[in-house]
């Protein structure tokens, strides 16, 4: 995956404060309060910042958790992995592997096949449903 070279202070300018607080400051949205809770179309969830397609629906499921939640990313190749230890006891925290902006955790309790849930912020996310163009990728 071929990493975007573009500065915090220009996603400051595309996003507004609360999508950019999340995406590259990683702070974390209240629970319950994001419409792609309850998104079940079929469809692809996309990165808010860059485009970059990370999840379908087919991968999501109901995790009781406020935050939409995913069993496995579309490809894993478009998330990046790093240890994040805000809350003393480590957890794995994802990005978008293209512009690294911080969509959420990774937990083991979720569904099978995978057994993961990718508890995402509502914000670090566009949806696009089914049958839509897919946005094109932003630089």
């Amino acid at each position: 995956m071929k990493k975007l070279d573009k500065k915090k202070d220009a996603w400051r300018e595309e996003l507004d404060g609360d999508r950019y607080a999340i995406l590259f400051q990683e702070d974390t949205e209240r629970p319950w309060t994001s419409s792609l809770n309850d998104e079940k179309r079929d469809g692809t969830f996309v990165c808010a910042a860059c485009k970059l397609p990370l999840f379908e629906t087919d991968g999501k499921f109901d995790s009781g958790t406020g935050w939409p939640s995913f069993f496995q990313p579309l490809d894993e190749q478009n998330i990046d992995t790093t240890k994040d230890y805000k809350l003393i006891l480590p957890r794995t925290e994802y990005h978008c592997a293209r512009c690294g902006g911080h969509q959420g955790h990774i937990f083991k309790d979720g569904p099978q096949p995978t057994g993961l849930r990718y508890c995402n912020n509502g914000l670090a996310l566009d949806f696009v449903p089914r049958g839509e163009e897919l946005p094109p990728l932003k630089d």
